[in-house]
């Protein structure tokens, strides 16, 4: 009996429940956009075709959907980073699909303002996790661009991830404002004039 038990001592969730789990967050993640962080479970449910009791039983408050769909994507953000160094032609056109991906993960996250500057200190952590969790990436790719001459060397991975959320902060709000352009300048400003 104990070999069915995970190392937490809990029993392994059956393939079923594993499969709900993923389209609440799925479906939370779509409804956070299109309604924002405070819109109703039963949406959620029904996005995700599961009864709310479903996502209560995997997610019992609020806050902890909200703290498993960003962490579902800033880790798939996270993993994108080196597979896309392993498939594209050279590390610079890496750099500029993460940092699209990135853009979108920013954009689709302006719901999560609100959230991140709560009084709540649930929400503590998850700039912190952002930082930990992309800046090493966003560094590897730097560097690997770098060192293959595309880019100008001695780039803050940090710096880079901030001005490209600053660009995005304008995403929306304005008719004539494209945000998606201002980060393609500024990525594209990085190269080496002899790379170029």
């Amino acid at each position: 009996m104990s070999g069915s038990r995970t190392a937490a001592g809990k029993p392994p969730q059956r393939a079923d429940a594993r499969r709900n789990a993923g389209n609440v967050l799925e479906a939370a993640a779509a409804v956070f956009v299109t309604s924002g962080v405070e819109a109703p479970i039963r949406e959620i449910a029904a996005r995700a075709g599961v009864g709310t009791a479903t996502i209560y039983r995997h997610y019992p408050t609020r806050a902890d959907l909200i703290l498993a769909v960003y962490r579902l994507q800033v880790e798939a953000l996270a993993e994108a980073g080196p597979a896309l160094l392993a498939e594209k032609p050279g590390p610079h056109q890496a750099l500029v699909e993460w940092i699209d991906r990135f853009v979108d993960f920013v954009i689709t996250k302006q719901g999560l303002a609100s959230v991140l500057q709560s009084d709540d200190s649930c929400y503590d952590p998850l700039h912190a996790y952002f930082l930990e969790r992309l800046g090493p990436v966003c560094t590897q790719l730097l560097d690997e661009a770098a060192a293959a001459g595309e880019i100008v060397p001695g780039q803050d991975a940090y710096e880079l991830m901030r001005g490209v959320g600053s660009l995005c902060a304008g995403a929306g709000t304005a008719a004539h404002y494209d945000a998606r352009h201002l980060v393609k300048l500024l990525v594209n400003g990085l190269r080496r004039s002899d790379a170029r």
